[in-house]
């Protein structure tokens, strides 16, 4: 029962890239960084149980055609580029590695369900609980779990230690949000057991 439970289960590692996570990153999130250790916990112990990892990174095109509206003024010809193609700001930290049977989605919005195939894929191979892990809990992880919640995926969780924010207000606030649409916020000790 608990390994078919595991085979059903897909953990989401979002945004956990160098222009997000590191210090003078182009959109560095404050806390990103502190969580690196317990996002690499979190995917070993994944990886061990059998459960499917899902890296979700933003990737955009260096002329930012692909971007938000409101981020646009960011890209073009001297301007900074955040998590374009190729670049070093858009691959995942040092420590994080895509192994075989894991699988890379990119996005270009805040939910990984938004215009992509997430849902699909997690469909066609019997996932029913997600595990969210990554940056920033008020937009990218927020977005992918309320869509995530408004899909009926049977349980949805977000490791509250294993996630960050800018700060650790604005990290609490959205998990208390989180929280009242159903929505498990253990941490990864817990979530471990």
């Amino acid at each position: 029962m608990e390994e078919n439970k595991w085979k059903k289960t897909a953990l989401l590692v979002i945004d956990m890239q160098n222009d997000f996570i590191l210090p003078g990153g182009s959109m560095h999130v404050a806390g990103g960084q502190s969580v690196i250790p317990a996002v690499k916990k979190a995917v070993a112990i994944a990886r061990e149980r059998g459960a499917l990892i899902v890296w979700v990174v933003r990737e955009h095109d260096p002329s930012g055609r692909d971007v938000e509206y409101f981020r646009r003024h960011l890209y073009g010809v001297g301007k900074e580029r955040p998590v374009s193609k190729g670049t070093k700001g858009a691959e995942l930290v040092e420590g994080l590695v895509i192994e075989e049977g894991d699988y890379k989605l990119e996005k270009t919005r805040m939910s990984a369900f938004f215009a992509t195939h997430l849902h699909l894929l997690l469909q066609s191979v019997g996932i029913t609980d997600i595990v969210v892990v990554g940056v920033q809990t008020p937009n990218c992880i927020r977005q992918t779990v309320f869509d995530a919640v408004a899909l009926d995926y049977r349980s949805v969780t977000v490791l509250t230690d294993a996630t960050a924010a800018a700060s650790p207000e604005v990290h609490e606030a959205n998990l208390f949000d989180m929280k009242n649409v159903g929505v498990a916020t253990p941490t990864l000790l817990e979530w471990c057991r």
